[in-house]
């Protein structure tokens, strides 16, 4: 097995014949994605496209957590390459993920909350360990998240959609698979191989005419919103207020006096 550089120590390239596996590997975070990590894995989605050895990719983390989402401290780690300020539209790896030609799976092996959630959204097939949990808590945070509000109706309709983007509320593997957010629940140990199977799977059938199939999937998403997105990182005081109450472990400005201790 040999290892690719992604631009940060914390994501592992691993080789593994025609399939790679990127491993999100900042336990010490709790696999919180830097902006260096969110590069990081667009450029693995890349290199499966580019490499001739290469023909599919797997997404995973470390110890019981998937992602999730990004480090909210805008923080880099040592050795981690400077990107575009910021979370930009070239930042972010969704959009190489939902488009890729090469089959991209996410094996969720724990916690699964915002851009992680994204990433196994917009994967090809979400293998999830029956241990994993999901959140889309944007909103608990001031973030306008343009892509979920494009994409979420799609997965599970616009009822459900609703509920979760607007309630942030946490759910399990068995309410995710049942409302159709993910599609494959396995037990935790059978995690690595089932989503090697997910893999082995969607190779075997061809190409060309499976790139036309996800062309066409892809078209039941709505234009991704971005300029109201980063207007809103850049201008309003909201999304400042929601990183500092977490970084705080206080309850942000806007919720109402006593609402706070009922969460």
């Amino acid at each position: 097995m040999t290892m690719d550089n992604l631009g940060t120590n914390s994501l592992r390239l691993e080789r593994a014949g025609p399939i790679a596996w990127c491993v999100i590997d900042r336990p010490k975070a709790r696999n919180a994605l830097t902006p260096a990590m969110y590069f990081g894995i667009k450029r693995a989605v890349r290199l499966v496209n580019t490499d001739k050895e290469l023909r599919a990719l797997i997404i995973t983390g470390v110890d019981d957590v998937f992602a999730p989402g990004g480090d909210l401290g805008g923080r880099y780690e040592p050795g981690d390459e400077h990107v575009p300020a910021g979370l930009t539209h070239e930042t972010l790896p969704f959009v190489a993920i939902r488009e890729s030609t090469a089959p991209i799976i996410a094996a969720v092996n724990g916690i699964c909350q915002a851009g992680g959630l994204l990433i196994a959204m917009m994967a090809d097939i979400a293998v999830v360990s029956e241990r994993a949990s999901f959140r889309v808590p944007e909103l608990l945070r001031g973030i306008v998240d343009a892509t979920y509000a494009a994409t979420l109706p799609a997965h599970i309709g616009l009822a459900r959609a609703r509920d979760l983007l607007l309630s942030a509320r946490k759910l399990d593997a068995a309410e995710a698979q049942r409302i159709g957010l993910v599609s494959r629940v396995v037990p935790h140990e059978q995690l690595r191989e089932a989503a090697l199977e997910a893999a082995r799977e969607i190779l075997m059938t061809a190409p060309e005419a499976r790139a036309h199939v996800k062309r066409m999937l892809n078209e039941n998403y709505r234009p991704i919103d971005y300029q109201t997105m980063f207007w809103s990182l850049q201008n309003s005081p909201e999304p400042r207020e929601g990183m500092r109450a977490f970084m705080e472990k206080r309850a942000p400005a806007w919720v109402p006096p006593g609402l706070a201790d009922k969460r």
